[in-house]
């Protein structure tokens, strides 16, 4: 046997002993984590546990004090949500960033808008709506998201079919990782549900997915393993086919030690 088959294979996004204190408070005190490719890695914790700290230090929200985050097996320093997205980490928040009056292709680039070509982009600054829609199309129709016409303002949408406008635009966009932050929070059952096959989708077209939620059976659901965050650290990574959910809520809560600090 080859050695190349037996080599574990290299987390897509990972981080080593990362701090992060805010004054007095230590919110991420040595914290690892790591998302492998082609997974949902769900991240859960209680409040205080830490789970915000890490996502804006991997969404390059927030510059960790001490540690390293890597990408790719590569060392990476974000300074802004600008650092990331260039390379390929892309975030859908619980608070939409969408811009309700456009359309849903121009929400789709929105601070992305395509140039028209030759001297009409570059000295005129044209904006190719053609383009615009035709890719927008091809992005909600790759994520099967049913909708009536491209051209329709968001305002006119479901609030999960606006989640479902921020999803694709993350995917159309990430080349690594798309980090989903409490997407189904705000949302009825139906329309929570369609979210989730969105996340699926997401993973199945080769993109990992970080899952951050509150809400188990929807993380019990959807997610290959879970990191479970405490007091500013990894308590311990699972699968989630090893764990039941009142266990990794007591671990979460720490009424329970974690039997695994970590898997393979």
């Amino acid at each position: 046997m080859s050695t190349s088959s037996t080599r574990p294979a290299t987390p897509v996004l990972e981080a080593r002993g990362l701090v992060k204190r805010y004054g007095q408070v230590t919110a991420l005190d040595g914290c690892d984590f790591e998302v492998m490719p082609g997974e949902i890695l769900a991240v859960i914790g209680d409040n205080g546990a830490g789970k915000s700290s890490l996502i804006k230090a991997l969404s390059g929200a927030a510059v960790p004090d001490e540690g390293e985050i890597l990408l790719d097996g590569k060392a990476v320093h974000f300074r802004s949500p600008l650092d990331a997205r260039e390379n390929g980490i892309e975030t859908v928040y619980q608070e939409l960033a969408v811009a309700p009056a456009m359309t849903i292709a121009e929400n789709l680039f929105l601070g992305r808008e395509r140039r028209m070509p030759g001297w009409r982009g570059s000295l005129l600054k044209m904006i190719d709506k053609r383009r615009m829609l035709d890719e927008a199309t091809a992005h909600m129709k790759d994520l099967q998201i049913g909708i009536r016409s491209m051209r329709q303002p968001v305002e006119t949408l479901s609030g999960g079919q606006r989640q479902g406008v921020a999803v694709a635009r993350s995917a159309a966009f990430a080349r690594h990782v798309v980090i989903m932050d409490e997407p189904t929070a705000a949302l009825g059952v139906k329309e929570g549900n369609m979210v989730l096959e969105l996340i699926r989708r997401v993973r199945d077209r080769g993109l990992p997915v970080i899952l951050i939620s509150h809400n188990m059976p929807h993380v019990f659901e959807v997610a290959d393993r879970i990191h479970i965050q405490r007091l500013g650290r990894r308590a311990a990574l699972v699968k989630t086919k090893d764990i039941h959910m009142s266990d990794a809520v007591a671990i979460m809560t720490g009424a329970k030690e974690a039997d695994v600090k970590a898997i393979a």
